[in-house]
């Protein structure tokens, strides 16, 4: 959620402190701050509340050529958002960023009697328990910053410095994302790589429980139990290009039509079509493994829940004698669910640091079942701590709302299901219309971004005032459905909810009036007749019906949404692209910030 960026080296930190913490602006946040120290011991803390930009006009008034700085965006947890609970927080010679939720910070805070506290945060009292055992300099701060944190209880990623050691920075992390950069001269830091493309291929991807003291010229890695880590440096994949807007006026719609070659990109390698089959290396399960599967977990938050209902559909129509549970994260780690022998867990999270979808994980692996990742982020904490693993290699999101990462997803779990399939014998004639649909998809994405984009656009602004919306859809059609209402209610604040059109008559009808819309989704095949029915019942009361559909249709609505594709089995996937464009065009007509939507945030690493 909230962005952390630190820097050492030759160059004047202030630069790089602003530049990255604008890198991480899509991760979401309501206020900033950075603080740099001089090479004669003084600090330059500014904080503001709101945008970067209104950061970046105080630090234009404050310019210094400091070599050390650490900085920091929030997202509000503990108090109100405001200058004076900005990170960095200050308590004596000590400045502290931190992501995460201490949960004891009541308990410490009343035991830190001789700090002054000024504001209302959790991690204004770490940064106190740290000052705590350094006690102005008479010990060192990465001592100080681990005894701290054996006293603490929740999650953390935080970045230190002291006005009596200018030239280092202690970062430590536990449940929250922080990445060291490895430069010519110079270490960066940063929650996430993306602020660090440009400065450094280089980078070292911090584990729960380590802790780091950072120089220009060195990185020393250790466990909070002082045992010293030898870590690895890693390359980061991601390059500038795909970090910047490249001619879109957002990046929310850049994201969208880059779905063609973000699901190439997750096919490469993986498809042998003349064959019918599926190769996937990653989940690391034999064939025997595979056939022994009988009960499938899948586990995920928002649109990754979303991916695997829908992928879940898909699965069981062609995998025998397999039960396929899709859960919410945030549920199922509470719950006493029992978990049958011959289960395997696929985990899905884009950002790879869903705090929910990561308690998930490590609970699964502790009653020994295998779990499989599907994953966008390399390195990430998922896609480390998984048994196996298949990376969708979309490329980076910075939009808060999920789109390419949806697509990817349910395509990366069908051949995951199709994997299994295949070790169990089922015969090539059932699987080969699935591959072949796969294959065709990347280019059915095109033509169909292609052919509805501008309709849709027009469509989107006659919409735009109401504030009330059902979506609906049966089959695959219903879990596309309601992460079509997701994307509609998270960016554009309607409340869109979505239902199964058979559970009409069971309540959702009481609300078909004119304060409300109805975007019903209407594909080819078995459940044809019986959708018609349904959207029959709703023009009956008066709705207000949006149809997409990818075959002949006569009924009166308002607006109908026709897709040309000769795809059958997946075209609620191509639905949801006009679901996406959907929600993108209301937004923009109602004038809100389309990539940063209020109150949210892209990767979720606190509870």
């Amino acid at each position: 959620m909230c962005g952390i960026v630190g820097y050492v080296g030759n160059k004047n930190a202030q630069d790089f402190l602003i530049s990255g913490l604008k890198r991480l602006e899509y991760r979401g946040y309501d206020s900033a701050g950075i603080v740099t120290i001089s090479g004669d011991n003084k600090a330059a803390l500014i904080r503001a509340e709101g945008k970067i930009a209104n950061l970046e006009d105080k630090v234009a008034k404050n310019k210094r050529d400091d070599k050390i700085g650490i900085g920091h965006t929030r997202w509000a947890t503990h108090g109100e958002p405001s200058e004076k609970n900005a990170h960095p927080h200050k308590a004596g010679e000590i400045y502290l960023v931190h992501n995460g939720i201490i949960e004891n910070y009541k308990e410490l805070k009343k035991t830190l009697k001789e700090h002054k506290f000024a504001s209302e945060t959790d991690s204004e009292v770490l940064a106190a328990l740290v000052e705590s055992f350094y006690k102005g300099g008479k010990y060192p701060l990465a001592d100080a910053v681990v005894q701290a944190l054996k006293l603490v209880k929740g999650t953390y990623g935080v970045a230190v410095i002291s006005e009596k050691n200018p030239d280092e920075v202690v970062v430590a992390r536990s449940g929250s994302p922080l990445v060291i950069g490895v430069g010519n001269g110079e270490t960066l830091i940063a929650s996430d790589a993306s602020a660090l493309v440009g400065h450094t291929k280089r980078a070292i991807y911090l584990n729960d429980g380590e802790v780091a003291v950072i120089k220009k010229d060195s990185i020393e890695v250790k466990t909070l139990n002082a045992e010293p880590v030898s870590a690895k440096v890693e390359e980061i994949e991601t390059n500038l290009a795909a970090i910047q807007k490249g001619g879109y006026e957002h990046f929310l719609l850049k994201e969208i039509m880059e779905q063609p070659e973000s699901l190439k990109e997750t096919l490469r390698g993986r498809l042998n079509v003349a064959e019918g089959s599926v190769r996937l290396g990653g989940p690391g399960l034999s064939e025997g493994e595979l056939r022994k599967i009988k009960h499938l977990i899948i586990v995920g938050c928002g649109t990754a829940y979303h991916a695997g209902l829908l992928a879940g559909y898909y699965i069981e129509q062609f995998t025998p004698e397999i039960t396929i549970e899709t859960v919410i994260a945030s549920e199922y780690r509470y719950r006493q669910a029992y978990i049958p022998e011959g289960s395997v867990a696929l985990i899905v999270s884009q950002s790879g640091e869903t705090a929910d979808t990561l308690a998930c994980l490590r609970e699964i692996k502790r009653q020994g079942v295998k779990t499989i990742g599907i994953v966008n982020a390399i390195g990430s904490t998922i896609a480390r701590e998984v048994d196996g693993g298949t990376y969708v290699h979309v490329g980076p999101e910075i939009s808060v709302a999920s789109t390419k990462a949806f697509t990817s997803q349910v395509i990366a779990m069908v051949m995951f299901g199709l994997t299994i399939a295949q070790a169990k014998g089922v015969k090539s004639t059932i699987l080969k219309p699935y591959v072949e649909e796969i294959a065709e998809l990347p280019e059915e994405i095109r033509r169909t971004l292609e052919d509805t984009n501008e309709k849709i656009a027009e469509i989107a602004k006659k919409y735009k005032d109401y504030e009330h919306a059902i979506y609906l859809g049966r089959d695959t059609a219903y879990p596309t459905s309601m992460e079509g209402a997701l994307k509609l209610k998270e960016i554009s604040y309607v409340d869109a909810n979505a239902y199964a059109f058979g559970e009409l008559k069971h309540g959702p009808l009481a609300l078909v009036d004119d304060r409300f819309f109805e975007l019903a989704l209407v594909p080819e095949g078995a459940l044809y007749e019986k959708t018609i029915s349904n959207i029959q019942e709703v023009l009956a009361r008066g709705g207000h019906i949006i149809a997409i559909t990818n075959t002949d249709f006569d009924l009166p609505v308002e607006n109908v949404v026709r897709i040309e594709s000769q795809i059958k089995i997946f075209a609620p996937i191509l639905m949801n692209l006009v679901l996406q464009l959907f929600a993108y065009y209301t937004t923009v007509a109602k004038g809100y910030n389309v990539d940063q939507p209020r109150n949210l945030a892209k990767s979720v690493t606190v509870e």
